[in-house]
This record gives C-alpha cells, sequence and structure tokens, in this order.
C-alpha cells in the first residue's frame, strides 16, 4: 500500500515531463501528504491538483467509507470504481519518497523509500465527480504485490513507473490488461531506504524535519538491470 508521500525536490521530474511532451508547473516542497489531501496528477498533457481518494463519477457522495486512495493491479477490471478510469483516465502522481512502516520487535519503525533520482512516477487513476458545484477531481494510487526485496518492509508497493512505461501509461488507446509487465512484483530500479522518526505518524506533521534519517540508508537492488 501507500499512504503517504513526500513532495521535495525532484531531479529527474523536469527531465521525465520532457520525454512526455508536457509543459506542467513543478510542484512545491511538501510533507507527510496524506490520503484525502489534495496532490499533482499528471494526466492528458496537464497537471491539476486532484483530492488523493477517489470518488467515483456515479457515487451518490464523497466519502470515506472505503478505502480508495489505493487501487490494487490485480482487481481493476473487477472493481466498479476502477474500471472505467482503468481504460481511459490513467494519470501519474509524482513523488520524491513515499513512507511505509515495519514491526521491528513490536515496535513500528516508519522507513522513507526513494530512488537515485528522488523521482518516482507512480501509475494513478482518477475521475471527476459532478455531485456538487464546482466538479471534484480525485484520484487513487496503483499498488502491486511488492518485489521479493522489498517484502520485508510490506507486501504491497506503488507501481512506479519506467519512462517507457509512463509513455504506455498516459496513451489511452493503448490497451492495458492487470497482467501487464508494468505490473510485476519486481523492482525497475534501485531503492534507497531509511528510518525515520515515529513523528512521522501523526499526518498533522508538515515539516521538513520529519525526512531526516536516524538510521543508516539500505539499499535494495533491482533484480533484473536499472
Amino acid at each position: 500500500m501507500c499512504g503517504r508521500f513526500n513532495i521535495t525536490e525532484m531531479p529527474g521530474l523536469q527531465s521525465l515531463l520532457d520525454t512526455l511532451g508536457m509543459d506542467v508547473p513543478l510542484p512545491s516542497p511538501r510533507y507527510n501528504v496524506a490520503p484525502t489531501e489534495d496532490v499533482l496528477l499528471v494526466h492528458d498533457g496537464q497537471g491539476e491538483l486532484a483530492r488523493w481518494w477517489l470518488t467515483p463519477s456515479w457515487a451518490k457522495e464523497i466519502s470515506t467509507k472505503y478505502s480508495m486512495f489505493n487501487a490494487r493491479a490485480e482487481s481493476l477490471t473487477q472493481s466498479p470504481a476502477f474500471r472505467g478510469p482503468f481504460k481511459s483516465q490513467r494519470g501519474i502522481v509524482p513523488m520524491s519518497s513515499f513512507i511505509e512502516w515495519r514491526t521491528d520487535e513490536g515496535h513500528k519503525q516508519p522507513w522513507l523509500i526513494t530512488n537515485k533520482d528522488s523521482t518516482l512516477a507512480v501509475a494513478a487513476l482518477w475521475d471527476v465527480w459532478r455531485g456538487q458545484l464546482a466538479p471534484l477531481l480525485s484520484c487513487t494510487l496503483v499498488t502491486t504485490e511488492a518485489a521479493p526485496e522489498f517484502q520485508p518492509w510490506h507486501s504491497r508497493m506503488p507501481v512506479m513507473l519506467s519512462r517507457e512505461e509512463c509513455v504506455r501509461w498516459l496513451d489511452h488507446a493503448e490497451e492495458i490488461a492487470p497482467d501487464d509487465p508494468l505490473f510485476r512484483a519486481e523492482l525497475k530500479f534501485p531503492l534507497a531506504l531509511h528510518p525515520l522518526a515515529s513523528s512521522i505518524g501523526n499526518s498533522r506533521n508538515k515539516d521538513a524535519a520529519l525526512l531526516e534519517p536516524v538510521g543508516e540508508v539500505v539499499w535494495l537492488e533491482s533484480g533484473y538491470g536499472v
């Protein structure tokens, strides 16, 4: 799963946007971003703020009754909420890092996860709900089974797209199946992880100091090359 992430300096984001042929303003730094907050969603040649918790277009109301901030890749064609967006409303949420918690000796330890460029392009789905005066654009992050190297930290991980996969994911003329290789449970590039102070567990804490390491960096190497 992915329930918190950060937006700091992302050296690789402008290059990615250039590859996609998009002129999107780079986001301002944000820390400890949590579900229901607005995030930058890149889709259809533009970048917009979207509520991170999908509200389907057919929903009667905005609700957090069901966990709609993540969407499991294995069930994208089965869920009524995700089936339509998976076909033609795919987007990318850029982030510099995300947070996962691992239980060590009875203690839940938060870890920051990123790559060498501090630039992750996470697959997302979006929809527009028109049940109020202003349309609500919202999104969900797609997750997949964790790569073996990542499983000690969590059984799931966000779908982190390579540049080539970003192009495919945003091309709605290309049909993508739930078993497409881009969802594979493998590391597409090395990941760097370091432990954080427990204060990041409070989503109201938004200070940059939250991302300071409290232990050594662990590198997880890709299983099949960068």
